[in-house]
């Protein structure tokens, strides 16, 4: 656009009413933040440097440049590209009083920003006014010419543009033509050249339909392809508009707010009750923060702010317009209230049930700027206070002078912000330091209050939060205002210093050197405005505040406490920052009820991991025991303990993994721990070497974090820590690990949790790493650490492996000191679960005869009463194994008798190890066969399995395993004597039972199969000396029961007659 001086608008200058010797002059411009090529739609930056402008702008040729009064036009040719032709358009300007009020290119580009080409042709113009033709208005030239002159330029004119004036022109002939009509009720005629009257609205061109167009586009995208930058982009836009002073910042954030209440999705959340998307919250957050900008601009007109009051409340009273925090009943003081510090407001003041995005706005509408004590704090660098001081002046000033002022702190600060966003840094700077010294007087009489309050509040060990909201995560982002006004002080005054070093010398060494540091004379000491940003940002992160209610407003506490923090972090802590550090964490310490660091905090309170991290690491360098101090008070989080007296730190309750029930919900919570964690995390790691402060540390650890994860994730840091691969491992963090980990062992003993395998295995590592007397301590107390069977088959297991052996480098009576706590631990495992634990006891007691034959008691013992016939079978074939098959076949024995194996269970898991028994048995000799078949013939009732334990039992001669002392005939055995007889009666029985019961449901489809199942039955008959008669009256006797099933007793005649 074309402007005057740096800014965007010039109120001084009006366009003449009437043609004058000295034409409208258009000056250099500032305000384009981009533009979009002709076709492309690719960006160009539109600050161009000193060089031509042709070279600027890409090659962009403007001709045919000729200024009409306040009427720019010409034509700018676009170059070819490897794509595109050569392309000319004919661009048009027009200006009023330093603005740009309307642009027409041929291009035919749609923005809410003006295209290349026109900025191309502005700049032209401002670059190189002598090459722009100026003419004086239309209207003073035609007033210039006879009536020939008027008729031949009419006609010409005509001529040129007929198929587009020829109707326009008709239809005026015929309007002045006639006497009557509208248009000779006026006299004169208007010029579009001319410029508009004194008295006229004169605004920046803006294209609302386009505005409207893109913010409707951008929301339906829903976040989702860059479009939440784009309207963060459009906030911002409207942020630079009104540091111009550019009077369409407002009219732009209207059409964006229009287009935000009709999003249909608004409706949609309201009628499910689901709350809006966050990404989609923040964008609302900063629509109300530009509103109360815009409301509390210091030079607003009365009717613009009543024109914007009525739109608000407007907005706000519409059922889909979203909440402050998302919840309803909050609250909250009124923007206007006075210092919320004080306790008198009554409930009815405070109570505020419904406070949409727009309430803060609304609200801001009745401030205003005319109380005279803030007009000088704005207005001078030298305002203090009078030698003489009237009543009631005392509240104004602090004892040195310096000018105070009482507001509610966020509403102070939103002043501050309105001043910096509509372009008056300097008076946002000095409010910013008045605000800070009344919150260091303010922190000064807590400290005063609190001293005569601390014996008392000790001890009831409970306190009140007298901050309703807090100023970290409010809405008007106090701390964060003012942290960014001082910041931007100091690089704007390295910035002008390095700018103007060159030139102080020239203007007698001091004048240029006083401006670079405005209200300067108002710090003390050795203060700067870097000292006062980290001083405000440390004072609003240590308040004591109450958790805000709902997901989305505790969700912003920690997500503001860790951009201002972020923040902190860029600052280098030079002597000077490093004393305000100090100086601050020191009064935190002592601020009682008003500092979350103070020795009692209320229940609810917001709690200081993330911020006493940050603490912690930037006092570390410079004063370890402070940094301690301070990080070990910040450890607790009360709201977890359970209902001790709120606040008291003195003997906390622990709940383990359990988060009591209360309104309303720390939604927040699983983040707060885990910053908790980190918190613990950093001390740990700075602590290493350090056995005192290590202790200490870790008993700050056991008292105050609560999950078991939690404890399980730091005791794996302090491991990795302490065990770097490229030195020697640190004894005392390494202890403090085992410790950890000794707890979260006690805490997950009795509890379901799907890391305890993984915590085990790594707590026997870590035992390792310290010792072996470590080891032997796990070992003897693992009834507090470990169920039985983690005992015997991860612990005591990894502990007697020959990795262990050889990574301890254990001499031979540290290996059998070992070796008999496992064996014990083996025992008393045993006994406890004998159903999961005898295998393993066994195992880790085979090379002690004693402990051996104890563990195979305890099996003898629990067979008959817990152990089921799959844990017997596994014992015993563990212990044919090693070589004990006499033992191995009484555990089979035992096994037998749990076990029922159906007719029709032919795939049992089982069988395998009915198989194995009746092998095993087999093998030992005739007494211990003749010992198991009663067991398998009252056990197995499947004929298909019996009729394969006989032909195992017939196909070799029993004896064969080679018992010393036993002698083996080498005979086999006949069916027809004992045992094998009994075998073959229950064989032969169970088929003729199976058989019965197949034929009571069988289907055509299974007779090939029936058939073959008769035919196996056969086989087994005729081991009998009768078999063959008797399969015969088996045979005979199905076919008079089933003689109804004629096909199948055909296909039973056909294979056995």
């Amino acid at each position: 656009g074309l402007c005057g001086g740096e800014g965007l608008s010039a109120p001084g200058c009006a366009a003449p009413a009437a043609p004058s010797p000295a034409p409208p002059q258009p000056r250099s411009c500032s305000r384009q933040p981009a533009s979009r090529e002709g076709r492309g739609g690719k960006c160009r930056a539109v600050h161009p440097s000193p060089p031509a402008l042709l070279a600027t702008w890409g090659g962009f040729w403007v001709m045919a440049a000729e200024q009409v009064w306040f009427h720019l036009s010409g034509t700018v040719t676009e170059p070819a590209t490897a794509t595109e032709p050569e392309m000319t358009y004919k661009v048009a300007i027009s200006f009023d009083r330093c603005k740009i009020t309307s642009v027409t290119c041929g291009c035919g580009n749609k923005d809410i920003f003006y295209c290349a080409h026109v900025v191309a042709l502005s700049l032209y113009r401002i670059r190189k006014p002598d090459q722009v033709k100026l003419r004086l208005p239309i209207s003073e030239t035609l007033f210039q010419m006879n009536r020939d002159q008027l008729q031949k330029f009419v006609q010409y004119l005509i001529t040129a543009h007929h198929t587009e004036v020829l109707p326009t022109a008709q239809k005026l002939a015929d309007e002045i033509l006639s006497s009557n009509s509208e248009i000779n009720q006026v006299h004169g005629a208007p010029d579009p050249t001319a410029g508009a009257s004194i008295d006229d609205e004169n605004c920046w061109h803006l294209d609302e339909e386009q505005v409207r167009e893109q913010v409707k586009l951008f929301l339906s995208q829903g976040g989702y392809y860059g479009s939440g930058k784009q309207l963060n982009s459009m906030f911002a836009k409207v942020r630079e508009m009104l540091r111009m002073r550019d009077s369409n910042g407002a009219r732009m954030l209207t059409l964006i707010t229009e287009q935000f209440m009709a999003d249909p999705r608004l409706s949609l959340w309201r009628q499910q009750g689901t709350g809006i998307t966050e990404k989609c919250r923040q964008l609302w957050d900063e629509l109300g923060a530009l509103w109360v900008c815009v409301v509390l601009n210091p030079h607003c007109k009365l009717e613009e702010k009543s024109c914007w009051l009525r739109q608000l409340r407007k907005w706000g009273e519409m059922d889909v317009c979203p909440l402050e925090d998302g919840n309803y009943g909050n609250e909250l003081p009124n923007i206007t209230n006075a210092l919320t510090q004080s306790s008198g407001h009554s409930q009815d003041s405070l109570a505020r049930p419904r406070r949409t995005v727009f309430t803060r706005a609304i609200e801001g509408c009745d401030l205003h700027w005319q109380d005279s004590h803030l007009q000088r704090i704005i207005s001078s660098d030298f305002y203090v206070s009078p030698s003489y001081q009237r009543e009631g002046e005392s509240l104004l000033f602090n004892s040195q002078g310096q000018p105070l002022w009482l507001e509610h702190v966020p509403t102070a600060c939103a002043r501050v912000d309105a001043l910096r966003s509509h372009g008056y840094p300097r008076e946002a700077l000095r409010l910013t330091v008045a605000i800070i010294n009344t919150l260091r007087l303010q922190q000064q009489r807590q400290l005063e209050i609190y001293k005569h309050q601390k014996k008392e509040l000790l001890q009831r060990g409970a306190t009140t939060i007298t901050n309703l909201e807090g100023w970290v995560g409010h809405p008007l982002n106090p701390i964060g205002c003012l942290f960014l006004t001082l910041t931007e002080a100091c690089r704007l005054e390295e910035e002008n210093s390095s700018g103007f070093a060159a030139k102080a010398e020239q203007v007698h060494g001091k004048a240029l050197v006083l401006g670079v540091h405005p209200v300067a004379h108002v710090l003390d000491g050795d203060e700067s405005y870097l000292s006062l940003a980290l001083e405000v940002a440390l004072m609003g992160m240590g308040q004591q505040r109450v958790m805000p209610e709902g997901l989305y407003a505790q969700d912003k506490v920690c997500r503001n406490e860790e951009q201002i923090i972020a923040r902190l972090q860029d600052l280098e802590l030079d002597p000077v920052l490093v004393q305000t550090l100090r100086k601050q964490c020191i009064l935190l310490l002592e601020g009682g009820p008003f500092s979350g660091l103070g020795e009692v905090i209320h229940r609810e309170s917001v709690p200081m991991h993330t911020f006493a991290k940050y603490l912690f690491s930037a006092l570390l360098p410079h004063d370890a025991d402070l940094a301690y101090k301070l990080a070990l008070r910040a450890m607790r989080l009360p709201v977890l303990e359970t209902t001790a007296p709120s606040g008291d730190v003195t003997h906390p309750h622990h709940l383990v993994s359990v988060v009591p029930s209360r309104y309303p919900r720390w939604f927040t919570l699983g983040h707060l721990e885990s910053q908790q964690c980190e918190l613990a995390s950093t001390m740990l790691t700075a602590a290493k070497g350090d056995m005192l402060r290590l202790r200490t540390v870790l008993e700050a650890i056991q008292k105050n974090i609560h999950s078991s994860s939690l404890i399980f994730k730091l005791a794996q840091d302090a491991f990795k820590i302490a065990t770097p691969a490229d030195s020697n491992s640190d004894t005392t963090l390494l202890n403090v690990a085992l410790e950890l980990g000794l707890q979260v062992m006690r805490m997950t003993l009795s509890t379901l949790n799907w890391r305890r395998r993984e915590m085990v295995r790594w707590l026997v590592t870590c035992a390792t790493e310290v010792g072996v007397r470590a080891l032997v301590s796990i070992l003897q107390s693992w009834y507090s650490l470990f169920t039985p069977t983690e005992a015997t088959s991860i612990v005591a297991a990894t502990v007697m492996s020959h990795n262990t052996i050889l990574r301890l480098s254990l001499d031979y009576p540290q290996r059998e000191e070992l070796a008999s706590c496992a064996r014990t631990l083996a025992l008393q495992c045993a006994m406890k679960d004998p159903q999961n634990c005898a295998l393993s006891a066994l195992t880790l007691c085979e090379k002690d005869h004693i402990a051996f034959e104890t563990a195979y008691q305890i099996v003898i013992d629990a067979a008959s009463t817990g152990m089921t016939y799959t844990q017997l079978f596994t014992i015993a074939r563990y212990m044919e194994h090693r070589g004990y098959p006499l033992r191995a076949f009484k555990l089979a024995s035992l096994a037998m008798t749990h076990l029922n194996l159906a007719y029709n269970q032919d795939t049992h898991p089982a069988i395998n190890d009915v198989l194995w028994a009746c092998a095993l048995s087999h093998s030992l000799g005739k007494n211990e066969l003749a010992a198991i078949i009663p067991l398998v013939v009252k056990s197995v009732h499947c004929a298909t399995v019996l009729s394969d334990i006989l032909r195992r039992c017939t196909m070799t001669a029993p004896g064969l395993a080679g018992i010393p002392g036993r002698r083996n005939s080498g005979k086999l055995m006949s069916t027809d004597k004992a045992p094998l007889r009994q075998l073959l009666d229950a064989t032969i029985s169970a088929y003729i039972n199976t058989t019965h019961s197949r034929l009571t449901h069988i289907s055509p489809r299974h007779y090939g199969e029936f058939i073959e199942f008769l035919s196996k039955a056969r086989e087994t008959f005729l081991l009998a000396q009768d078999g063959h008669i008797q399969f015969a009256q088996f045979i005979d006797n199905l076919k008079q029961i089933y003689k109804g099933k004629k096909k199948l007793m055909l296909l039973v005649r056909e294979r056995f007659g």
